[in-house]
């Protein structure tokens, strides 16, 4: 119906025929809709039996069919306010194309002071990831059309980069990053990039088959990040009273379980395949929090201690 408005909309006449057509439905079908939309949604639809079509004998600003709650605009616009964080990036035309349309089709019964909804809610980002624009848009392309890629990418800690032919599978912002989830021909294995070391980007010409069994979803489940890994570790984290509040009011991760402690302590446990990321998350809780298990998780977190408080030393 909403296709048939658009026709009607333009001025062209329209009819059943010409509808049914590019619509791939039956006539009866054009009928039955330019029926509802006459009599149930009260658009002005009349027929020209001079050009044999359809037209709206008064103007008609935007199709009636999105009806939506106060609750649920609320909810859309902060959503709104949450995609701040894409502005500059690629993702900001199309996103606020979208909004428009969908603010062009809310009913006109709809009013809210959007006034003080903007003084009350805003979404920061402390640390903004650098783009390079056209090699994110490179990769957004080519991961929805399927393309191989060939990448000049730099690991991190060096400087030499080196050459990747890769079929991306999949772009996704994890915790306000991006990354490239892709199969590496090099490696025979799927791969994740940082788009901002990718210094080089070019199609190989080729195109793939993303394999159906693929999911980021059970790619990342225990991990603690974006990198996963092949083990299984049970991992068990004790939190002094002074920021067990911090750690009680998010949830940090899906197979996590909370455990309260004398004094007002809490107790964090995780099922993880990789401990790359925890033992970086624990160290960033300048010695509040306490490693149990496994013991490998607490020694890296004591020997990356040692080696902080021995830069610490050399630099004063």
């Amino acid at each position: 119906m909403l296709r048939i408005h658009q026709a009607i909309l333009g001025g062209g006449r329209p009819n059943a025929t010409t509808l049914a057509t590019e619509l791939e439905v039956s006539v009866k079908t054009i009928a039955r809709d330019i029926e509802f939309m006459r009599d149930r949604m009260n658009l002005p639809i009349a027929y020209d039996t001079r050009q044999f079509g359809y037209f709206y004998t008064e103007p008609v600003s935007s199709f009636p069919s999105l009806q939506i709650t106060e609750g649920e605009l609320f909810a859309l616009l902060v959503a709104e306010k949450a995609l701040q964080q894409y502005r500059g990036t690629n993702f900001e035309k199309p996103l606020v194309s979208a909004f428009k349309k969908m603010a062009g089709a809310l009913p006109d019964t709809v009013s809210l002071n959007l006034a003080d909804w903007d003084r009350t809610i805003s979404f920061r980002i402390s640390a903004e990831p650098v783009l390079n624009l056209e090699i994110f848009d490179a990769l957004a392309r080519a991961a929805a059309q399927k393309r191989q890629l060939r990448l000049l990418y730099r690991k991190p800690g060096r400087t030499q980069t080196e050459e990747r032919i890769v079929d991306p599978y999949h772009l996704a912002n994890i915790n306000g990053e991006w990354f490239l989830f892709a199969f590496d021909h090099l490696r025979q294995d799927i791969r994740t990039f940082v788009p901002a070391r990718i210094k080089e980007i070019a199609q190989t010409g080729k195109t793939f088959l993303r394999p159906q069994k693929f999911s980021l979803e059970k790619r990342l489940r225990d991990s603690f990040g974006v990198h996963s890994g092949h083990g299984e570790f049970q991992v068990v984290i004790r939190f002094t009273e002074e920021v067990a509040d911090y750690v009680r009011e998010k949830r940090w991760h899906p197979s996590q379980q909370l455990r309260e402690l004398p004094k007002g302590g809490v107790e964090l446990r995780l099922k993880l395949s990789s401990l790359a990321e925890i033992k970086r998350w624990v160290l960033g809780w300048a010695g509040e929090a306490q490693v149990v298990r496994p013991r490998e998780l607490a020694a890296a977190v004591e020997a990356a201690a040692r080696h902080i408080l021995q830069r610490s030393r050399a630099g004063s």
